[in-house]
């Protein structure tokens, strides 16, 4: 009876050290979780740096292609005060105006600042570029300014 007790014990005390994880169990299993999560984390932060780059290359296209639009019907671009809204609202005076050139307002860069639209001294020719991420003239990798510089920003 005596030796039934001790082994329904020892059964008793295997049954309760499997059932528990120990804390440096539980520590292992989170230092590799944060190791693949700090894998991952770098891999995808430098993809939302290069989808933004890409992002803002496309709306930069669409953009020229809206003011070369209305270029071609008001013969002339934006004034710098005009600036890109004029591609989507009409001053009162324009009759040859037939737009709005965009569809929707005109957007900001992926990093939340208006575009920069700039043109030479004749108004022959127009500069529109986005400063990038870093938001200073020039830069490199997510820094890096997209668009139609102008001679001095390139």
């Amino acid at each position: 009876m005596l030796h039934s007790l001790y082994r329904l014990n020892l059964m008793h005390q295997d049954a309760r050290r499997q059932q528990g994880v120990t804390l440096l169990e539980m520590l292992v299993v989170l230092v590799i979780i944060a190791l693949l999560a700090g894998l991952v984390g770098v891999r995808l932060l430098s993809q939302v740096d290069r989808s933004k780059a890409v992002a803002a290359k496309a709306q930069v296209e669409s953009l020229k292609s809206a003011i070369e639009s209305l270029r071609a019907d008001i013969g002339r671009l934006p004034t710098a005060e005009e600036g890109l809204t004029l591609l989507t609202v009409a001053p009162p005076e324009m009759s040859n105006w037939f737009g709005p050139y965009m569809d929707a307002e005109i957007p900001l860069d992926p990093w939340g600042r208006p575009y920069r639209f700039e043109t030479d001294a004749a108004g022959r020719e127009y500069f529109l570029y986005t400063l990038g991420e870093d938001g200073v003239v020039g830069g490199q990798g997510a820094g890096q300014d997209i668009g139609k510089l102008p001679p001095a920003a390139q």
